[in-house]
């Protein structure tokens, strides 16, 4: 019972001194405002990391930017036009795994390697193990062409 009884009183305690330490400070710091009227991050409002430094990090990874609609749209007609099971209406996965291409690409300069990388990469219903070593090559010139030139 007297334990009981000393935890309400440490919680009772506890719960005055969160309320006494919110008493100061001015009304901005009352509103989530800092003094120059700015909104403060909190733990549930966390700062979002400028684009600069994601787009950097992306870079450093040996991962190219996104690209542009129109850029897109002529990367997946190349693929479509080498197998269109290639992309089979999926033109958000056929990007990402060109990106993941490039990435792998950045430091791999052996076109063997690159072909058998890509047609691991590049599946589809009917071709669980590739799309094999020739449409392979023509996938990885679509990739190169059109999203990381420079590897």
């Amino acid at each position: 019972m007297r334990t009981h009884h000393a935890v309400t009183v440490a919680i009772a305690a506890a719960a005055a001194l969160l309320t006494l330490t919110g008493c100061g400070g001015t009304d901005a710091d009352h509103a989530g405002l800092s003094d120059e009227g700015k909104p403060k991050p909190t733990a549930s409002t966390p700062a979002s990391a400028p684009s600069a430094d994601v787009e950097a990090a992306r870079s450093a990874a040996g991962i190219p930017p996104s690209p542009a609609p129109p850029q897109r749209a002529i990367y997946l007609a190349a693929l479509n036009k080498i197998d269109p099971e290639i992309v089979n209406g999926k033109d958000d996965k056929a990007v990402s795994r060109g990106l993941s291409q490039c990435q792998s690409m950045k430091d791999e300069k052996d076109p063997t390697k690159r072909v058998e990388s890509t047609n691991r990469r590049f599946i589809g219903p009917n071709h669980p193990d590739g799309f094999g070593p020739t449409k392979s090559a023509f996938i990885l010139a679509a990739v190169q062409t059109n999203l990381c030139p420079t590897y």
